[in-house]
């Protein structure tokens, strides 16, 4: 008798069983004394009988590593749109990526209707350069369908050296087939932070934050000493942009939006059965002048930058403009795992300061504005609620996506539009008439391209925020938001 493979199904058998009650230490621990363990994985059985018939019988030879990755992975991607596991190669990609610097084509993805669909391209990204924008469809990369792949695959075949091309075929609502754009990785340097000057004479600056990564913060703070130093005197209006900022790090998002808060919460976040609760809360050290503020946001804001514009919203901070957005509100923590590899596992949900959950919904801009002057301010790029296996959001009501500034001026998240906005310290004038900022001082060189080729238009939503700035009150101090139950 070959006891070969009944001894590798022992060993593989025993392998899973520890991976998976390494991850279920919390619920093992308060277990009764005398429980059997075993009984919830003894599933595993089919697993090792099925691996070792693969190994034995296939056709060509597999190593057993591909195997039990592809089993793990299989199992995570049955979960919810954002958990994943992640091979040594990609973990090492995602540490770089948060870290500031890799080398790739920079798009943030995501899998809508079994196709890789862009989110967001990185500024200054030879996704950017090329004209990617979101709702892309990646149909084949270097011509292997992407139907099939798992995200983590799709971004291993886009991550390469600097200087090596990849192929990629897009399809876009109005093309009329499929276009091939063939693109240079590059060095990508996601200095997260971009602060300019948009009026000198009003005082009014602009900070654009890609995404949240490890500096993010300091970043931030940089980024406006530096614009009050060329203003010679103190900012007087901000335009903060989360525009395709498809996220990040946690703790730089509630640092960022502490900046701008003197008391108060700014998330609370609840695991299973909604324990374990933790709340974030601002603190008046370091908080910026309560200058008047404008968040961008549109679909392409997800998560963390969520998190920013929900905050400020709920506190009546700063006024929401743009369009809805992608409504990605949970958490996910990453384990690594001992051969260099790593499980990121959604843990738990966020909520605002008003306990709202933007599961599936998003942020409601307080002045919904779309991108053109003819544009009508709702975004077709995907959504959370689009992808498949997306958390649910409990507190979702028939009507809600539906509801919009003027439901929740009522509510009082915004004044009656009769009353405008209330009278803040720093409040901003209008200019005179005929009175523009230098050309050098506007961000208009900087905004995502329009079209394939790269051209590059006036920014509508950026203009009507510097309107809201010079010509209405903005709340300057935050009012008192009653926190969530702990």
């Amino acid at each position: 008798m070959n006891r070969r493979p009944l001894a590798r199904a022992a060993i593989a058998a025993a392998v899973a069983l520890a991976f998976l009650a390494g991850l279920s230490v919390d619920h093992v621990a308060r277990a009764a004394p005398r429980r059997d363990t075993s009984q919830p994985y003894r599933s595993l059985d089919v697993f090792a009988e099925v691996l070792a018939y693969v190994q034995n019988n296939y056709v060509d030879e597999v190593r057993e590593k591909e195997l039990v990755y592809g089993a793990v992975e299989g199992m995570i991607q049955g979960l919810d749109p954002h958990s994943a596991f992640l091979r040594p190669e990609v973990y090492r990609a995602m540490r770089d990526e948060t870290s500031g610097e890799f080398d790739g084509v920079g798009l943030e993805l995501v899998v809508k209707d079994e196709v890789p669909t862009v989110v967001a391209p990185l500024a200054e990204s030879p996704a950017e350069r090329a004209g990617l924008r979101s709702g892309d469809r990646i149909l084949r990369i270097d011509g292997t369908p992407t139907k099939d792949l798992a995200l983590v695959e799709v971004v291993r075949r886009m991550k390469g050296a600097a200087g090596t091309q990849v192929a990629l075929e897009i399809m876009r609502d109005g093309f009329r087939e499929p276009q091939t754009l063939r693109l240079v990785r590059d060095r990508v340097r996601t200095s997260s932070v971009d602060g300019r000057i948009l009026d000198p004479t009003a005082g009014i600056a602009y900070a654009k934050i890609a995404s949240f990564q490890d500096r993010t913060d300091r970043q931030l703070k940089k980024a406006l000493d530096d614009v009050r130093a060329r203003l010679g005197g103190e900012i007087r209006g901000l335009v903060l942009d989360l525009r395709n900022n498809p996220g990040g790090l946690l703790d730089q998002a509630v640092r960022v939006a502490d900046r701008f808060l003197t008391s108060g919460v700014i998330v609370s976040t609840e695991g299973r059965g909604r324990r374990a609760a933790e709340v974030e809360r601002a603190r008046e050290k370091d908080t910026e002048p309560a200058y008047p503020v404008v968040v961008l946001v549109n679909r392409g804001s997800a998560s963390a930058s969520e998190i920013v514009a929900g905050a400020l919203q709920d506190h009546g901070r700063a006024v929401v403009l743009g369009t809805q957005t992608f409504g990605k509100g949970s958490v996910q923590t990453v384990i690594e795992l001992a051969d260099g590899s790593a499980l990121k596992l959604t843990v738990a949900k966020y909520y605002t300061p008003k306990h709202r959950s933007i599961q599936e919904l998003g942020v409601t801009p307080d002045v919904a504005v779309g991108e053109t002057p003819t544009s009508p301010p709702e975004e077709h790029g995907p959504a959370e609620r689009d992808l498949r296996r997306h958390l649910r959001n409990e507190q979702r009501a028939p009507e809600a996506e539906t509801v919009g500034p003027e439901r929740r001026a009522e509510a009082g998240t915004l004044p009656r539009p009769a009353d405008g906005l209330p009278t803040a310290p720093g409040t901003v004038a209008p200019l005179p008439d005929g009175v523009a900022a230098p050309a050098s001082d506007r961000p208009g060189a900087d905004w995502q391209a329009a079209l394939l080729h790269g051209a590059r238009g006036p920014d509508h939503q950026l203009d009507r925020a510097v309107e809201v700035l010079r010509s209405r009150r903005i709340p300057g101090s935050p009012p008192q938001v009653t926190p969530p139950k702990e």
